[in-house]
């Protein structure tokens, strides 16, 4: 009895074998023909997909909206913003600096006393030129008394011709005298002033090369005085830019690692030919109206505006596509480059559409569009690089709106549903 259950058992388990095995064999067939079915799937609906300008999942792009702006053309170059006058002031007597009264950065008036100068030597000369002076005031005075004498006694024949001559040179001498004494004062006062080394303008110390013990010497700069009636900056630019610059032109100012305008400006000077070491035009900016932060020697970037378009169609240069073609004129045999831009724009929210352009001005990062692109359009700016035409796209902000209404009306029904289920 109990083999015969044992034998039972078995041939039950071999039964259950067999259906297992048989139930495998079914499922591996059954996937099979499916994966052949989902691949003849794919294959026409890629197809399809290519028909339509790509295939594949959508690309996740982020578009702005078309607008019109204000755009000027600029050329653009540093210089240094200085005084419009620097006047280098030269001892005009040699002897040793005796008090410093100015030092750098000091603003000093016209007439003020920077430095002084020993001036004994030349105090003395002058008071021995006041005493020749006298000396020759009452020599002539003298001689000219006598000559007056002379003549009339010529004239009445008392005298000879050349005694009269006599009298005539000796006044003449006397006369010669005095204007000499006379002049000999004025530089010997001359001199003694220039022992104060004046400012002649209203400005700022900008350099000091003397120092109280020094000799002052004619031929080396004391200081260096910054008119302050005025900045300017010399802007030195290329051939091209140089031809299109015109007095009078308008020129911003701003500083490199500082935003806004520093100062405001015009074209004053203009150099009538080009430097023939650098191939350079000197083109010269007067400061009409500066701020604060204006100093002398800060570097600026200068911007001279050539022209100006208003409510013009303006994108950024980051959202456009470069393309370059190779062309060989047949004439002569030369290789051209020629480039042309595109952008994508997003219709219906789901389709990239290229535009080929018509560029105008350019400043800085932004591009006037003249034709290609109109105001409202959705311009695609980021995830255009790898885009065909036509091809399918995912605009992100609404996708992230969409998700979120989608998450704010799943979390309504499920609200509704736990409401349902407390009612029950």
């Amino acid at each position: 009895m109990l083999h015969f259950e044992i034998k039972f058992l078995n041939k039950k388990v071999s039964g259950l074998k067999s259906s297992l095995f048989t139930c495998v064999l079914v499922f591996l067939v059954v996937v099979g023909l499916s994966g052949c079915g989902n691949g003849e799937d794919n294959g026409s609906s890629g197809d399809f997909s290519q028909m339509r300008g790509g295939g594949g999942p959508a690309t996740s792009v982020e578009v702005i909206p078309v607008e019109t702006s204000t755009i000027s053309d600029q050329v653009r170059s540093f210089g240094t913003i200085r005084a419009q006058d620097v006047v280098n002031i030269n001892p005009q007597v040699s002897n040793r600096v005796v008090e410093i009264l100015a030092d750098l950065g000091d603003e000093v008036s016209r007439g003020q006393i920077l430095a002084k100068i020993y001036d004994v030597p030349y105090r003395d000369n002058y008071e021995q030129a006041q005493a020749e002076l006298r000396q020759a005031q009452s020599t002539f005075r003298r001689d000219s008394t006598q000559f007056v004498r002379q003549e009339t006694l010529f004239e009445t024949g008392s005298i000879s011709s050349s005694e009269f001559d006599e009298a005539r040179t000796t006044y003449e001498n006397s006369r010669s005298q005095l204007e000499s004494a006379r002049a000999s004062l004025t530089q010997s006062r001359e001199d003694l002033e220039n022992t104060e080394i004046k400012s002649p303008v209203d400005g700022v110390v900008l350099g000091r090369n003397i120092s109280q013990g020094d000799i002052a010497s004619t031929g080396e700069t004391a200081f260096e005085i910054a008119n302050t009636v005025g900045y300017e900056t010399r802007l030195h630019l290329p051939m091209d830019d140089w031809e299109v610059i015109q007095v009078g032109q308008e020129v911003d100012l701003r500083m490199s690692n500082r935003d806004g305008i520093i100062a405001r400006g015009t074209v004053s000077r203009i150099s009538p030919q080009l430097s023939p070491n650098t191939g350079l035009g000197e083109v010269v900016v007067s400061l009409v109206d500066v701020t604060e932060r204006v100093r002398q020697g800060i570097l600026a970037e200068s911007r001279i505006t050539l022209e100006v378009r208003e409510n013009t169609v303006v994108i950024p240069r980051s959202s456009m596509i470069e393309n370059v073609e190779t062309y060989i004129e047949p004439e002569t045999n030369t290789v051209e480059l020629r480039r042309t831009y595109s952008v994508f724009v997003a219709q219906g929210d789901t389709v990239a559409v290229r535009r080929e352009l018509q560029l105008g001005l350019e400043q800085g990062e932004r591009v006037e569009v003249t034709d290609g692109l109109e105001p409202g359009e959705h311009l695609i700016v980021t995830g255009q690089s790898n885009l065909r035409d036509e091809a399918p796209v995912r605009i992100a902000g609404q996708q992230r709106e969409e998700s979120g209404e989608q998450q704010i009306d799943m979390m309504e029904q499920s609200g509704e549903g736990e409401n349902r289920s407390n009612r029950d």
